[in-house]
């Protein structure tokens, strides 16, 4: 893709008859891919928790709590001011890039200078030499950013989701070759530099653009305030998301934060592969329509409908089933991650409806106030890890789920001001999710522990009661959303937004500008 013309305009440009429908398939790309990664990434971590202690991821957690900040300049940031800018010029785009590289190097020098501080803190000398190692993915994934972005803003998701996949299958084969020959933790840094190189690389064959030099261009300045607003709301969200990883290491130590990372890991799991792989084609399509607030507020809650419905199911279930998952996929060494997990379960699906909120702020450029929205989501984390730290890694977990509810409601006030959207629309969506998912949960807790099945010991039995168990949960969960709906309303529209996510289906009657919207024809039949 060449992304300017001859004049420095950008070229891509779809028309407003053809955007719902690649918004549609987009969504539809970028989720099978998310998929595809997800498949790979779990095959890596069954080897990988087998060929390495707990006590090496927790080393690398240890550095990687810092080091993804300062991978995530520019691509917070930049990506969404190139994604919801209405005019984007080759000269802007240049200058973009050559900020994001230079401040890049910079924090790259500064990272690995830091690492002596960074071990002394958590008390453990090896973590110096993985800082010097891990500062590398900082200015190799620079390099991507305005070259990714471009190709999310021409709406080019397949070869988005293209390179993520070649990036992951690079690290993961780098990662479990170094293992095999008795790397330890190197393997994993390795891995985390071997993706951001494949990335970078993937991004210039894609995107056929060679950034000129900087120079004075109108709209730099105002760019840049744009993109540090949103960066510094990452910022505090990513410090209330890894606090845990600080407090739990520096307290416990490797091996206790290499148990409670992969809990999380399976606790953010949804967020991954049902959100964030769509974040993209929400922003760029919700973007296109954000004075229409009456047709905006209706798409969004037809999401937010579909989402509650899936998300829900599948925090209770993974409620159910965690210490399983966990036994099948890692291994019996692995038992106290399992247990950790189980106070993460019951705040899944609030966790997906609260991110949700973030589509707000930046579909109608109002970066300012998530970021000001960010600052007391951090407060009030943060208080909560500090309460929970007597407790350990399980108290931590449970600080996570009580933030999820105490934050959601608020956070959906504050961002749905700027289009008047109050809490009463999404409450009146939500609940009847919510007390399905409780009720089929506890009714399936109690009816396995009347029936008192045994299953095989070991990986097999853990796959055993893993399906036993969510086939039951499913059952009795459709069976209540039915009742507290009175009919099948939620499973059709669910199923036709699959449908219409399928990457290969033509779609002839309209849709939704964003993916969830998909369904809104049979929530308000002729609201297109």
């Amino acid at each position: 893709m060449k992304p300017f013309d001859a004049n420095g305009t950008f070229g891509p440009i779809i028309k407003q008859d053809g955007l719902r429908r690649t918004a549609v398939r987009g969504a539809g790309v970028t989720i099978v891919s998310s998929g595809m990664s997800f498949a790979v990434q779990i095959a890596a971590t069954m080897v990988l928790a087998r060929l390495l202690t707990p006590a090496d991821f927790g080393i690398v957690t240890m550095v990687t709590t810092f080091s993804l900040l300062l991978c995530s300049f520019g691509l917070n940031g930049f990506t969404e001011l190139i994604l919801q800018r209405e005019h984007v010029t080759h000269s802007l785009a240049s200058n973009l890039f050559w900020i994001n590289i230079a401040v890049g190097l910079l924090l790259t020098i500064a990272f690995a200078a830091s690492g002596s501080l960074i071990a002394l803190f958590y008390h453990d000398p090896l973590v110096k030499h993985v800082v010097e190692g891990m500062s590398l993915t900082i200015v190799t994934g620079s390099f991507s950013v305005i070259h990714v972005a471009l190709l999310n803003r021409a709406m080019r998701f397949t070869a988005v989701s293209a390179n993520n996949i070649v990036s992951r299958v690079a690290s993961v084969a780098v990662s479990i070759t170094l293992a095999l020959t008795g790397w330890g933790y190197w393997a994993l840094v390795a891995g985390y530099v071997a993706q951001q190189i494949s990335t970078s690389v993937g991004a210039w064959i894609l995107c056929r653009w060679t950034p000129g030099l900087p120079r004075r261009v109108p709209g730099t300045g105002a760019a840049v305030r744009f993109a540090t607003n949103v960066y510094s709301h990452f910022s505090f969200n990513y410090f209330a998301l890894n606090t845990d990883n600080l407090l739990v290491g520096w307290r416990f130590g490797a091996q206790a934060l290499g148990f409670y990372k992969k809990a999380f890991d399976i606790f953010f799991l949804p967020l991954c592969q049902l959100l964030s792989p769509i974040s993209a084609v929400v922003v760029t399509t919700l973007s296109r329509f954000n004075r229409e607030f009456d047709q905006y507020r209706r798409y969004l809650l037809a999401g937010i409908s579909v989402l509650s419905f899936l998300g829900m199911a599948v925090g209770a279930d993974l409620t159910l089933v965690g210490r399983d998952l966990i036994r099948l996929f890692l291994g019996q060494h692995w038992e106290e991650a399992g247990r950790i997990f189980m106070f993460f379960g019951p705040g899944i699906g609030v966790m997906l409806l609260y991110n949700t909120h973030g589509w707000i702020h930046l579909s109608v450029g109002r970066p300012d106030r998530w970021f000001r929205w960010g600052v007391i989501e951090f407060l009030c984390t943060v208080c909560l890890f500090f309460v929970a730290l007597p407790w350990g890694p399980k108290g931590i977990a449970l600080a996570w789920t009580v933030s999820f509810f105490i934050l959601m409601f608020p956070a959906f006030r504050y961002a749905g001001g700027p289009i008047n959207l109050g809490v009463a629309p999404i409450f009146a969506i939500i609940w009847k999710f919510f007390v399905a998912s409780v009720v089929a949960a506890c009714t399936t807790a109690w009816l396995i522990h009347m029936v008192q099945f045994e299953a095989t010991p070991g990986a097999l039995g853990a796959f055993a009661r893993f399906l036993s168990t969510s086939l039951l949960f499913l059952l009795l969960y459709i069976s209540a959303v039915v009742a507290l709906h009175r009919g099948f309303g939620p499973i059709y529209q669910t199923a036709r937004l699959i449908s219409d996510l399928l990457p290969r289906r033509s779609v002839h009657r309209p849709v939704g500008v964003i993916p969830s919207a998909a369904v809104t024809s049979s929530l308000s039949p002729g609201a297109d």
